[in-house]
This record gives C-alpha cells, structure tokens and sequence, in this order.
C-alpha cells in the first residue's frame, strides 16, 4: 500500500520530467551534450560553455581552445547564442466581445547573457514559452475579434514588448513573435462567412445599379445630342428654303419688271390653276369645286383679270408712295430755303 501510494505521487512529477525533455523540446533547444572535462577542450562558435569549480561558478568559455583543470572545474551548463525557434502550443484565449479563440503561435529568441540564462531561471525556454502563453491570452482579452484579424501585426509586437520586460533578469531577448493560426467555433466562422457574402452581394448591387445608372445616362446624352442635331438639320432646311423662295420672288420680280412680264404671269398663274384641277381629278377624294368647273376659259379668264386687278392695285401703291416721298423732299427743301 505505502509503496503504490509513492508511485502514485511520484507519476505527476516524472510525467512533467518527460514533457520537458521530450524529443520536441530538446530539438528546439538545440543543445549539445555537457562535455566531459578532458583538461583541452574545443569550444565551437556560437556556443558559450559555463564552467564550475568546486560547485561554484568560475567562468565561461569562449568559443576556441581552452584548458580547465582536471577534477576542480567542470562544465556545467552549455547555451546556444543562435536565434532559437520555440513552437508555442495552442492555447484558448477569450476576446473582449466574449469570442472563444483557439490560438497558437511562434517565438523566436536568443541569448545575450549565458550566466543569467544559466542561473536566473531553472529552464529559460520553458518559462519563455509560458509567458508567451499567459501574454498572448492576456492582450487578446483587451481587443475585439475584428481587431485581432485586422491588427495581427500590432499585436504581436505588443506581445514581443511585455515578454522583453520579463525576461531581461533571464539573459534572453525575444526577437519577434508570429500568430501562426487562429481557430474560430464554428458558429461565429458562420457567421462571419454569412457576413462576407453579405458584402459582396450588396458590392455587386452596387455595382450593377451604377452600371445601369452610366447605361441610361449614356442612352439620354445620345437622345439628346440626335434632337439637337434633328433641330439644327431642321433649322437649316427651312433656312435653305426660305432663302430659295427669297431668291425665286426676286427672280419673279425681276422678270415682271420687263414688258411682257405681266403677259407670262397671266400665262403662269392660268397654267397653274388647271394644273391643280388636274390634280383634284387623280385624287379619289369628297372635294368643293366650282360652279363653273367646265367653263375653262371663264376659269382661266377670271384668273387673268383678279391677277392684273392685283397688279394695278400694287402699281398705284407703289405710285402713291414715291409721290409722297417726292412731297416730303420738297417740304424739306422749302424750311432750308426760308431764313
């Protein structure tokens, strides 16, 4: 009985023995074994040999050849200086919106002091890796899960800063440390994922009503440009028309002007009156004529005599106004006359 109850007491203690010199922990160490005191010892570079004599700590040797004396001196620890890698395991940690992380990550340190990393702490990776541990879940209990994603850089170099502060009494610098991967409970990854599709559903949104925007903004700037060149067009046409008839009535004028002038508008105005009639007759329409329609000649001649009617009209208008404009002068000229 009292031999089963001291191994049952001394299993906790031999497991956490295995744990610490695991094949994983002595590699990233990275250690050499203690060398035996041959009195001529080789010390290889980037290695920094702590000597004892009689118990008590004497010196450190220094990378090359060194002597020690045989029984009295003995090496008694044996520190890298090289950048170590230690694999810091997962741990969970809780985000001040009440997130549950799983989280682990990797430090990376190195040695300044091999008598403080010898005799400050009983093992310096280990209780490098447990800080590591207790501030990484102590910074992510102050930020938010957006933060943690968004600012993983600034929270590992806030990691970096508090692990520096504790492990200056050891010898040891910590160099960086890295985030390696960050396990969300599948509820809130969910969630998250639910949220991503949201924003890319209300992106293409946007994107589509803007390009339907530029669309029919395109199609009302071309609408508009074709009615401004439709009314230019238009504008022109009736320009080039009324300067055609301009033109054709001064011809018209002209032609008047001359002695058998009034003969070819009778002509012309008779020849297009029983052009219209001819006109009216191809056309399968209800249509007010005439009461002489058959009487051509009567036609013809009654529109000869209303277009020389018109024309005396015009004739004495024209006469009367150039003898007042005579009268005026006349006027004028007479109150220059008179002193």
């Amino acid at each position: 009985m009292i031999s089963a109850t001291i191994r049952g007491a001394l299993r906790p203690c031999r497991s956490l023995l295995e744990a610490r010199s695991s094949p994983a922990v002595q590699a990233v160490r990275n250690r050499s074994h203690l060398p035996l005191n041959t009195v001529v010892l080789f010390v290889p570079q980037q290695e920094a040999w702590v000597v004892e004599r009689m118990g008590k700590f004497h010196r450190i040797l220094e990378p090359g050849i060194n002597v020690l004396i045989p029984f009295l001196d003995r090496v008694k620890y044996v520190q890298s200086l090289k950048e170590i890698a230690i694999d810091v395991p997962k741990q969970a940690a809780i985000t001040s919106d009440n997130v549950t992380l799983s989280i682990d990550g990797v430090l990376y340190l190195r040695i300044l002091d091999p008598y403080r990393a010898s005799y400050g702490v009983e093992d310096p990776e280990f209780a490098i890796t447990q800080l590591a541990q207790t501030t990484m879940r102590s910074e992510l209990g102050k930020i938010s899960l957006d933060y943690v994603f968004r600012e993983r850089e600034n929270l590992n170099i806030g990691i970096v800063e508090v692990i520096n502060k504790a492990s200056e009494a050891w010898g040891i610098t910590c160099l960086r440390y890295e985030i390696r991967d960050i396990k969300l409970p599948g509820r809130v990854q969910e969630a998250m994922q639910m949220q991503v599709e949201a924003e890319r559903r209300k992106r293409a949104a946007i994107l589509e009503s803007e390009g339907v925007r530029e669309a029919e903004i395109n199609v009302a700037e071309g609408k508009r440009r074709a009615r401004i060149l439709a009314s230019e067009a238009d504008k022109i046409e009736k320009i080039n028309a009324a300067e055609g008839q301009a033109q054709a009535l001064g011809i018209i004028s002209q032609a008047l002007e001359h002695k058998e002038g009034l003969n070819a508008a009778s002509l012309s105005t008779a020849h297009s009156y029983i052009q219209a009639f001819q006109n009216m007759a191809t056309k399968n329409n209800t249509l007010i004529l005439p009461a002489n329609v058959s009487d051509v000649t009567g036609i013809v001649g009654s529109a000869v005599t209303t277009y020389k009617a018109l024309s005396k009209t015009l004739l004495t208008l024209s006469d009367k106004e150039e003898s007042g404009s005579e009268s005026k002068l006349e006027n004028e000229e007479d109150t220059v006359d008179k002193p």
